[in-house]
């Protein structure tokens, strides 16, 4: 009998199949497969059976079908079917893709077979309830507030008993009236992807996905408004200081959740380190938290240290229950319970939790800042990465430099908070990590530490937490994480609309600002200055910098005092002197655009020297003493003279885009000096603040006025320009030193001389486009993105000097909604809610253009520049308001050739393929905003789509003549 079982035995396939490949462990042969097209792994499957076997896993489908698909998904059984489904075109000899599937003997996987397991898994008994979150029925405001918040989560019933949601928010209900609505779906896809409640309920009875699909959408009150007339937000959360912004301004802060067993939400803190509640309506859901600072077992955080961007890695919820939660002891197990249907949960702010759904559930979330947590809201917004790792990680965040400030506060020896390191580049270590040789001593000692420092309750208090903010980066001049729930500019109009609109605790908005845009000290600079210049101080409504520009502006009774930070220290030096040398070539000039800019009062720089400000005057004439101490400037200082700043700034400007790495300046000294421009209030309301009472009527008077006032910019005389400044600087920046090298004939204008610089700089950013593109994680098409340095040309000397009569201008560069003024229109001059020029509390029926504002990005290149921000931020992509300006501009881009003369290189003679270049190879995020208004452009099959629908109207425009 032993010698037949011999005979019959059979033989593991997997060394002779994998060859090679056989030492890896089967986990990464899968991570490898995963990063292979859908046809690569097609073809891969063909080798041998073994490889066939992987590439024929249904994770491995389900990860190329999502991360191949836009739109909407439709499930049709398994995963490989649906990815099929979902292609246009499929190639001669693939149509058998998805034919029935082989099977082997001789082959075993613990790694798959755990995988399958859990695909699988049933969880009806998988109920758990350690009884440490409190049940609670009526519970008041005050004692919600006394008791818990910002303390500990808590279990509320009754919330819900009113709803209508509470009978009608059934699988059945839903499916009547919205069964041809798409919800958006929660995976870990970098694409958008919606699927018809009708598809999503069957795919739920289909399905056996180890993570299934999960709607957690953020737009439900989009997609059907009447679902938004279910709930309302229970009594104990009313309070949410997001409430003061615009509904397109604000971030995402409420969802519709619905998943089937097995699905749920992996360890996270929630965003910002908001609170939140989570009311459920059908089914149990399973809970596990931890408190602040304690990271759970098998997950990691990242925090990035240049943006402070927060990403964790962690296992799916079913994973982490089967795998991770057995390992714990009974003292490091999180707390539990099990929601049920009627209930809401209460999370704090900081908390770790995670959870898993027992079976389908439908349920409504939302987060919320109110006064206990919006501290610690502007502390995760707030410049640097330590205070959020710590505020996530707690201890085990902390490196060897904040020994000192834990021994104070913390009540453990100096001895093992010595034990903890931090990696050089930012990422916090895995907590299940310790040691790989546990057996050895060191190692076992070190385990012992960790334990320690871990278990190690966080003080989760906001004093202690600001200690970690980093003193030397600053919100204006530091990078802004992807990973923020709002963005720079809004948290700056955020702040200023809850100083406005919630006097009443403005000691804790004014702690909140201080914390996440330092405004503590850049009141002291403006009392300063307004001290310097015989200004008012500044009152108390004028504490906070107005509006939501890039750099500090305060608004001191008739006087606008902006401080020059944005981008450091050299840029706004550059930048202050060019504002300043157009204005006086403004002045010099007769040209209606002086009426309609801000008139400048006085400039200077301020600086902190022995612990205090001072103030000098700068007028943009030669350099102040304290600037060419300050060792920014090389050479001589007298040649700084006025009307070199235009030029100085293009040649600055191309050597940051050749040296991006390059620290321009010196830390230490861009933090502790900034110029500064007062100029004179204008009269009337950014457009921004008044966009959605403005009448379509006014709106195209605005697009006229732009029009007009952008043909009167463009027209201005330049600066002159000594050539001997750019001989100067080429061997410098690479050039080549031989004069005439474009082959440009010279006219006597600075045309030829200004391409050469602005050509490289072009040049240089398409080097980068797809590293940049891809950093801003602009949501396009893989086919998109593939064809980036197709589209852009790649003769750009050739794209800009073809077109005959292309000249170089001043251009603004940043006419957005923030930088233009309006005013009441004369209709409402006589109204009593119109005084002194400036709205009061009353109706403004009719708004009419006064002035543009913000000079400080100004500089010297294509006029076409300028419609970027005006066509993309200011109209929002209507074309009929681009159309309207372009009538009133009437000046021509360049001439355009006769059709016989336009070759193979016609679409040089496209304005909007100039325009859509620009675009691409802009300093900003220009695609992603062009995405958001244009969103269906994101499955576009071309840029020439793309460059039809945002620019298309530019080639109509009859100024070419």
């Amino acid at each position: 009998m032993e010698a037949n079982g011999a005979q019959f035995a059979v033989k593991d396939r997997r060394p002779g199949a994998l060859g090679a490949l056989r030492v890896l462990p089967d986990e990464v042969i899968c991570a490898i497969l995963g990063f292979l097209s859908a046809r690569d792994v097609a073809r891969l499957a063909c080798i041998n059976s073994v490889i066939y076997i992987f590439c024929n896993e249904e994770p491995l489908w389900m990860s190329i079908c999502l991360n191949n698909t836009d739109g909407l998904l439709q499930y049709k059984g398994s995963w490989k079917k649906t990815f099929i489904h979902h292609q246009e075109h499929i190639a001669e000899g693939d149509e058998d893709i998805g034919s029935k599937p082989l099977h082997f003997d001789g082959f075993s996987s613990l790694f798959l077979y755990r995988r399958l397991y859990r695909c699988y898994t049933r969880l009806e008994g998988f109920y758990a309830d350690d009884g440490v979150v409190e049940r609670r029925n009526e519970l008041s405001l005050e004692q919600f507030q006394n008791e818990y918040d910002g303390k500990k989560p808590v279990l509320i019933t009754g919330l819900a008993d009113s709803w209508p949601a509470k009978e009608m928010w059934t699988v059945e209900h839903l499916l009547s009236k919205y069964g041809d609505t798409a919800f958006r779906i929660s995976q870990r896809s970098p694409r958008k992807i919606k699927m018809k409640l009708n598809d999503y309920v069957s795919y739920m009875k289909l399905q056996h996905d180890e993570d299934p699909l999960y709607i957690f959408d953020d737009k439900f009150g989009d997609a059907a408004p009447t679902l938004l007339k279910g709930y309302h937000v229970p009594h104990l959360f009313k309070e949410d200081f997001f409430d003061v912004l615009d509904r397109d301004k604000r971030p995402p802060f409420r969802w519709l959740i619905i998943g089937p067993e097995r699905s749920g939400a992996s360890w996270h803190v929630d965003p910002a380190l908001t609170s939140a509640w989570n009311t459920l309506l059908c089914g149990r859901k399973r809970w596990a938290l931890y408190p602040p600072g304690r990271v759970p077992l098998g997950v990691t955080v990242h925090v990035n240290e240049e943006d402070g961007d927060v990403n964790i890695d962690t296992p799916s919820s079913l994973q982490w229950w089967l795998d991770y939660y057995p390992l714990l002891p009974v003292e490091d197990k999180p707390i539990e319970f099990t929601q049920l249907p009627g209930e809401t949960i209460f999370i704090p702010s900081g908390w770790w939790h995670c959870v898993l759904n027992l079976e389908m559930t439908i349920a409504v979330t939302q987060n919320f800042v109110n006064s206990t947590n919006f501290e610690f809201v502007c502390l995760d917004m707030a410049p640097g990465y330590r205070h959020k790792g710590v505020c996530r990680a707690g201890l085990l965040a902390l490196s060897d430099e904040n020994v000192g400030v834990m021994h104070e506060k913390w009540c453990i020896d100096q001895d093992e908070l010595n034990s903890r390191k931090l990696s050089a580049n930012g990422k916090r270590p895995r907590s299940d990590v310790v040691e790989d040789d546990m057996s050895a001593p060191k190692s076992s000692h070190c385990a012992a530490k960790y334990c320690k420092l871990w278990n190690c309750e966080l003080p989760y208090e906001i004093n202690f937490l600001s200690t970690f903010l980093d003193e030397e980066r600053d919100h204006y001049t530091s990078l802004w994480s992807s990973g923020n729930c709002i963005g720079q500019r809004e948290i700056r109009q955020w702040l200023c609309k809850l100083w406005v609109e919630k006097q009443g605790i403005r000691d804790l908005i004014w702690k909140g600002a201080c914390i996440a845009l330092n405004v503590g000290k850049w009141l002291e600079c403006v009392g300063k200055i307004c001290e310097f210049h015989d200004l008012p101080s500044p009152t108390d409504d004028e504490k906070l910098p107005a509006g939501s520009g890039s750099n500090p502006v305060y608004l001191i009774g008739d006087s606008v005092i902006k401080i020059c930070v944005e981008k450091g220290l050299e840029s706004s030096l550059y930048g202050l002197g060019t504002e300043l040398e157009f204005y006086n070539i403004l002045q010099k000039v007769c040209t209606p655009l002086k009426d309609h800019v801000p008139h400048i009062l006085a400039s200077g720089i301020v600086y902190l020297v022995n612990g205090a400000y001072t103030v000098v005057s700068w007028d943009g004439e030669g350099l102040p003493e304290v600037i060419v101490n300050s060792g920014l400037v090389t050479g001589d200082s007298s040649d700084y003279r006025s009307h070199f700043w235009a030029w100085r700034r293009k040649l600055f400007e191309h050597r940051k885009a050749c040296t991006p790495e390059l620290q321009l300046t010196s830390s230490a000294v861009s933090t502790k000096m900034w110029p500064y421009i007062i100029t004179r209030r204008c009269q009337g309301k950014m457009f921004a603040e008044i966009r959605v009472s403005v009448s379509r009527k006014d709106a195209q008077v605005l697009a006229s006025f732009l029009g007009e006032h952008l043909s009167h910019l463009h027209r201005l005389p330049l600066p002159p320009f000594e050539t001997a400044l750019l001989s100067d600087l080429k061997p410098n920046m690479g050039w080549p030193t031989a004069p005439n090298t474009l082959g440009l004939v010279s006219n006597g204008s600075c045309f030829a001389t200004e391409f050469q610089a602005f050509i490289r700089t072009l040049a240089i950013k398409k080097e980068n486009a797809i590293e940049r593109l891809t950093k801003w994680e602009v949501p396009i098409t893989k086919n998109l993105m593939e064809t980036v340095m197709e589209y852009i040309p790649d003769d750009l000397e050739k794209f800009l000097l073809s077109c005959e009569g292309k000249t170089c201008t001043w251009i603004h560069s940043d006419i957005m909604d923030d930088n233009v003024y309006m005013e009441p229109s004369t209709d409402c001059a006589s109204d009593s809610s119109c005084t002194d020029g400036r709205v009061g509390e009353g109706v403004v029926k009719s708004w009419k253009p006064s002035y543009i504002l913000d000079f400080s990005d100004l500089t010297i290149g294509d006029p076409l520049l300028d419609l970027i921000p005006i066509h993309l931020d200011v109209f929002r992509g209507d074309v009929s308001l681009l159309k309207q300006l372009l009538s009133s501009y009437k000046l021509p881009f360049f001439k355009k050739e006769p059709e016989q003369k336009q070759a193979t290189d016609s679409k040089f003679q496209r304005l909007s393929y100039h325009a859509m270049c620009y675009c691409m190879l802009h300093d900003e995020d220009v695609l992603s905003a062009i995405f958001s208004i244009w969103e269906g452009l994101r499955s576009a099959n071309s840029w020439e789509e793309v460059e039809e629908k945002v620019w298309g109207e530019l080639n109509n425009y009859n100024g070419f003549s």
